[in-house]
C-alpha cells in the first residue's frame, strides 16, 4: 500500500531573475513567505519556474537552496522533458539533492499515444527509486493522458500522484473514484481547486499561491475540515486572482504581481517577456482588492 505523501497546497515556485541570473536573495524571501503561510509542499523547477530556460547548474543550485531554506517541507522537483533519455538524465542530475518526488510531464510536442505515455512513464519510474508524480497538461503538451492510462500507471509502486490540469472534470473525477489507496490526485488548475477537492481530490499545485499562499492554505484546510461556507467564501475572494494569473501565459502575470509586492524583479527569460502594461494594471487592481 502506498503512503499518501502529497496533500494540500503545493506552490509551483517561480524562479526570480536579476540582471539575467537567478536571484537567490529574492528566492529566499519567497520561500520565507511560503513557510510562514504553512504551505504543505513545494514544487520547484516546474513550468512556472521557466525550467526549460535554466541550465543544469542552476537547476541543482535552486533545488539545493530550496531544500536548505525549507527543511521538512516536502519537495516535488520538476524533471520532465519530451525525451526519455533527457528525463532520466534530469532525474540523475537532481537525485543527489534528495527531493521527495519528481514531477514528470506528459511528453510535449511528440503527441504520444496512450500506450506510448504508459510505456514512457513506466520506464521513467523504473529508472529511479524516487517517487514520481505524473503531470497531465494538454494545453501545453498537445496530448491528453486519459483516466485509464493514469489509473494503469497508478498501480506502479513509485508513481504516487498525478497533477491533473486537463480541465476535464469527468476525467479527473474518474481518476479520483478509481485511484488505488495512497495515490494522490492534485488539481493543476487554481480555479478548479474547490470543485475537485470537494469531490475527493487531495490538493492543488498552485501558481497563485506564489502571491497569496496564506488565504489558499486557509481555503484548503477549510475544505479538509468540511467548513464549506468558509471555503466557498475564500474561493470566491481568490477567483479574480486565479483568473488573472493566466491572462497571459504563466508565469508572466504572476511575476508581474509579485514584482508589485516587492518580492522580485519583473524579469523573465526569452522566449517569455514581461507582462504588458494592461496586465500589470490588472494585477495591481487584483492585489488591491485582496489587500495583499
Amino acid at each position: 500500500m502506498k503512503e499518501k505523501i502529497f496533500r494540500g497546497l503545493g506552490t509551483a515556485l517561480v524562479t526570480p531573475f536579476k540582471d539575467g541570473a537567478v536571484d537567490f536573495d529574492a528566492l529566499g524571501g519567497i520561500l520565507e513567505l511560503q513557510k510562514a503561510a504553512g504551505v504543505h509542499f513545494l514544487v520547484p523547477l516546474g513550468t512556472t519556474a521557466e525550467t526549460p530556460c535554466l541550465t543544469a547548474t542552476e537547476k541543482v543550485d535552486i533545488l539545493v537552496f530550496t531544500k536548505e531554506r525549507c527543511p521538512g517541507v516536502p519537495l516535488i522537483a520538476g524533471a520532465g522533458s519530451n525525451s526519455l533519455s533527457a528525463t532520466i538524465e534530469n532525474i540523475r542530475l537532481l537525485s543527489p539533492c534528495e527531493p521527495d518526488a519528481f514531477l514528470v510531464v506528459v511528453p510535449f510536442y511528440n503527441k504520444p499515444t496512450q500506450e506510448g505515455m504508459y510505456q514512457y512513464f513506466k520506464a521513467v519510474a523504473e529508472s529511479t527509486d524516487k517517487n514520481v508524480v505524473l503531470y497531465n497538461v494538454p494545453g501545453r503538451t498537445g496530448a491528453n493522458m486519459n483516466a485509464e492510462t493514469t489509473l494503469r500507471l497508478a498501480e506502479i509502486p513509485n508513481i504516487v500522484a498525478v497533477k491533473e490540469a486537463s480541465g476535464k472534470y469527468s476525467q479527473i473525477a474518474e481518476i479520483i473514484r478509481c485511484a488505488p489507496e495512497g495515490f494522490s490526485v492534485l488539481s493543476g488548475n487554481d480555479d478548479e481547486t474547490l470543485s475537485l477537492m470537494a469531490t475527493g481530490a487531495d490538493g492543488i499545485v498552485s501558481v497563485a499561491s506564489n502571491i497569496a499562499p496564506g488565504p489558499i492554505v486557509k481555503m484548503v484546510e477549510a475544505i479538509w475540515a468540511n467548513r464549506m461556507d468558509e471555503a466557498r467564501r475564500l474561493f470566491y475572494s481568490l477567483l479574480p486572482l486565479y483568473k488573472n494569473c493566466f491572462v497571459e501565459p504563466s508565469p508572466i502575470p504572476v511575476k508581474a504581481g509579485m514584482s508589485l509586492l516587492g518580492l522580485l524583479q519583473n524579469e523573465l527569460r526569452l522566449p517569455l517577456t514581461p507582462a504588458t502594461p494592461a496586465t500589470v494594471e490588472l494585477m495591481r487592481q487584483t492585489l488591491d482588492k485582496l489587500e495583499l
